[in-house]
């Protein structure tokens, strides 16, 4: 299927000035050569002149064609001293004798050069003071690793996948294509530097990865990503020893399958030596893990480290475990707290290549969760957090929900790790990125929104997630508004009338899909299975502990230490906080706490009259995005035009069924009618 170049589109800029004439590679490998290629390609494209390619200063002097006059050169300062210091981090400044993009790596060289030709996609100012040697640019990556987590598989199908089928894989097949290096820059231009293809739920053929069936095509696969500075991971199957070894035990204790997967994993770097590393899910909805016999988490993720350790290889293992099946009658047993019940008491167990993959909240991907306690806790382990770009939960690329603002807050959050007096940095962004406790294996990771369809993201729009969260975990200094301003240049181009309408609507569009859907953090009012459109009790009753409690009195879990216990879990002052109704933050009160519906918010409202207000509220602004959008017809592709508008069209007539849905409930369930009198059914 044909796909589009989405941001790296290089529509011609107007007006930009871009004095150079030769680029000059003085050192690297196939890493620079892609740092080579897109300069070439955008100075064609953006700024309509064609760089003359040297491949090093040598050759420059004997070549009268390309007199060298105004370069830029790219590369890697030999002394330590004169280039940026961390592995992906760059510098770009003027000297006399040209531009000079060096890296701390080749992977930083290529940062630099997408990062030049963002200046000149947005037209920035910056590029003049660039050029006039009055601006240096220099920057190194906020966080070491920076994972895309796909959900494919070997079938072709994508689970939670909203835009087609995969890329990767097909009929069992591994997929090698020229999309495959097309994914890899758009990946690698927003800072990437680590991919998981296939799904964390490992069954069937994708058990069979690690074996020679799949060798070739995998390490077809390492090159074209480690080309682009990016290294391939795969979803491992704990139960491989049993399923592909013989074996009649998974025990991670046991000799015999601790040397199973020694032996497999020489076999797979042996093959695959460009190969990150694995990704493990274990122990939750139903797979297999160390649970099973008796043994902990690090049991586990120590003696797959073990056995990957002498290839530099990493296991990341995620701390998504609610093995905890619940009954709704019993409200004491919280799903939210099993991550940190789990995962606590192991804290500095784990082994140095291990890295613990903990989701932003506590439960799964809502549009509003509490940040997980989990991040408060652990001192001694690695950490990454993982976010979802897919929009399982928050309208499945069908809504615009421009997921940065939420990821922006998750990083901003306080976790008082260093105390209760609040003087040491140490939000999630500190601790993630290693900052806080001095650790290099940790990160960013995002389950990916991408597939085969021609846009990538099925929801045009929805390309800013996938952009905004490598450069968001590129550089967590970055505002929402920044990262989405820079999109919408970078793909549609620097038209101030399609800025002024599509940036607000990414901008709102969290809160306008937060307002007609659950609003103050009760989530889970979805159809069960699918996850798709209003069901107030959809996961009422269910045994994964997914509850709202709603009542004819009122709504809301209790978390406090009179109920579940959870809000326990956090450092003070935070605990006491969320503890008490009062001042705990109200876009979280229902997630904490069962509400009378009379109680009044600090707006003046009752709870209940919030309910209703926000419903209809955010249905009218739903459809306010689709009435301003309506005033690009002309300035878009009618092609893309037209797809935007169908999801923006879907979105208003989706957002009033769940605004008559979930009122109409309420106001059944607690007898309290609107006090504006708008039409409850």
């Amino acid at each position: 299927m044909e796909y589009t170049n989405a941001w790296l589109n290089y529509k011609t800029v107007d007006h930009i000035r871009f004095p150079f004439d030769t680029i000059c590679m003085e050192s690297g490998g196939t890493v620079m050569e892609r740092a080579a290629d897109e300069l070439v390609l955008a100075a064609e494209k953006l700024a309509k002149t064609a760089l003359c390619r040297i491949a090093d200063i040598a050759e420059m002097g004997r070549r009268s064609s390309c007199p060298g006059k105004n370069t830029i050169f790219l590369g890697i300062p030999k002394k330590r001293g004169e280039r940026p210091a961390d592995a992906g981090a760059f510098r770009i400044r003027m000297e006399e004798s040209g531009l000079h993009i060096q890296g701390g790596d080749e992977s930083g060289v290529l940062y630099g050069v997408f990062e030049l030709i963002r200046l000149m996609q947005t037209a920035s100012p910056n590029l003049a003071k660039l050029w006039s040697g009055k601006l240096a640019i220099e920057k190194s990556p906020s966080n070491p690793l920076r994972m895309l987590n796909h959900w494919d598989n070997l079938d072709g199908s994508i689970e939670r996948g909203y835009a087609g089928s995969s890329f990767f894989f097909a009929d069992d097949r591994i997929i090698v294509s020229e999309r495959t290096r097309a994914y890899a820059r758009l990946a690698a231009s927003v800072g990437i530097n680590a991919v998981v293809i296939n799904n964390v739920n490992v069954k069937n053929a994708a058990t069979r990865l690690i074996t020679e069936q799949y060798f070739p095509e995998l390490d077809a696969l390492a090159r074209i990503f480690g080309a682009y500075g990016i290294r391939l991971y795969l979803s491992l199957n704990f139960a491989a020893p049993m399923e592909l070894g013989g074996l009649d035990t998974c025990d991670p204790l046991d000799r015999k399958v601790q040397a199973f997967w020694k032996k497999k994993m020489h076999e797979v770097y042996a093959a695959v030596p460009e190969l990150g590393g694995f990704l493990v899910k274990a122990d939750s909805e139903g797979r297999p893990g160390p649970f099973t016999y008796g043994r902990n988490h690090a049991d586990g993720a120590n003696m797959l480290a073990e056995a990957v350790a002498p290839y530099g290889g990493r296991i990341i293992w995620r701390c998504f475990v609610y093995n905890c099946s619940q009954d709704w009658r019993d409200r004491k047993t919280d799903r939210a707290r099993a991550g940190y019940d789990n995962f606590m008491p192991l804290d500095g167990k784990f082994a140095d290549n291990v890295i613990l993959q903990i989701k932003n909240g506590p439960m799964d991907f809502q549009v509003r969760e509490q940040v997980a306690p989990l991040f408060s806790g652990l001192r001694a382990t690695n950490q990454m957090l993982e976010v979802q770009a897919a929009q399982e939960y928050t309208g499945q690329q069908r809504h615009l929900c421009y997921l940065i603002p939420m990821w922006k807050e998750v990083l901003g959050f306080k976790t008082y790790a260093g105390g209760a007096d609040g003087a040491t940095a140490d939000t999630v962004a500190d601790i993630v990125s290693g900052r806080l406790y001095g650790q290099k294996n940790c990160g960013m990771a995002a389950v990916a929104n991408t597939g085969a369809d021609e846009n990538w993201t099925g929801h045009d729009l929805a390309a800013a997630n996938f952009y905004g969260f490598g450069r968001l975990a590129f550089d967590t200094e970055l505002s929402a508004e920044e990262i989405a301003r820079e999109w919408i240049a970078c793909t549609y181009g620097n038209n101030a009338e399609i800025m002024r309408i599509l940036l607000p609507m990414l901008t709102e569009s969290w809160q306008i899909y937060e307002s007609y859907t659950s609003p103050l953090g009760i989530g889970w009012m979805v159809n069960p299975s699918h996850h798709y459109g209003p069901n107030v009790d959809g996961y009422e009753y269910d045994r994964w502990g997914t509850y709202h409690r709603s009542d004819c009195l009122g709504m809301g879990v209790d978390r406090t230490k009179k109920g579940t216990g959870y809000t326990a879990q956090y450092n003070e002052p935070n605990a006491s906080m969320y503890e008490n109704m009062e001042t705990c933050p109200e876009e979280l009160l229902l997630f904490f706490h069962h509400v009378p519906y009379r109680y009044r918010l600090k707006s003046g409202k009752t709870l209940i009259q919030h309910i209703y207000d926000s419903h209809f509220e955010g249905a009218m602004k739903a459809q306010a995005m689709l009435e301003r959008f309506e005033e690009l017809k002309e300035l878009l592709e009618p092609e893309v035009f037209e797809r935007i508008r169908a999801r923006l069209k879907h979105q208003s007539d989706h957002s009033k069924e769940w605004r008559d849905r979930v009122n109409t409930y309420y106001y059944r369930i607690s007898g309290i009618p609107d006090e504006k009198g708008r039409t409850i059914y």
